[in-house]
């Protein structure tokens, strides 16, 4: 299997006064909502995965590398890259940048389940017919 990840989204998103903290910089806890937001508009983005059927993704893990602080004012350049599918999951990926730097990097993974027994599914073949037309992005 090979690693390789794909660009599926860029969301660019403002840097709110509130999300910084006492120390004057974007609080860690924001950077998960940066990518949650990056993730969530390209979810609803895809009309062939409903969100709200009788299935849909969960995370079940999260990470994040903190590179740069981020401050107020300005904006951060979210992408969202997806890594090779499991049957039931997939990673996903994010860069966060600010003026052409990556301040941040983080991962998710994504499990697809059922939401009536909350267990896992099969991915949706909409998702995985979305991985080989998104652009291949070279580590």
């Amino acid at each position: 299997m090979s690693s390789q990840r794909v660009l599926v989204h860029t969301s660019v998103q403002p840097i709110r006064w509130g999300d910084m903290d006492a120390l004057g910089h974007v609080n860690n806890t924001v950077y998960f909502r940066y990518m949650e937001q990056a993730r969530i508009e390209w979810l609803h983005g895809q009309t062939e995965l409903a969100m709200y059927g009788e299935s849909g993704p969960v995370i079940v893990n999260a990470s994040c590398t903190f590179k740069e602080a981020l401050v107020y004012p300005g904006d951060v350049e979210v992408r969202v890259l997806l890594g090779d599918p499991g049957r039931t999951s997939v990673g996903s990926f994010y860069e966060l940048c600010r003026d052409g730097r990556v301040v941040a990097d983080g991962a998710a993974r994504i499990v697809w389940i059922d939401m009536a027994s909350r267990r896992p599914v099969d991915l949706p073949p909409a998702l995985r017919a979305l991985l080989p037309a998104a652009t291949p992005v070279v580590p």
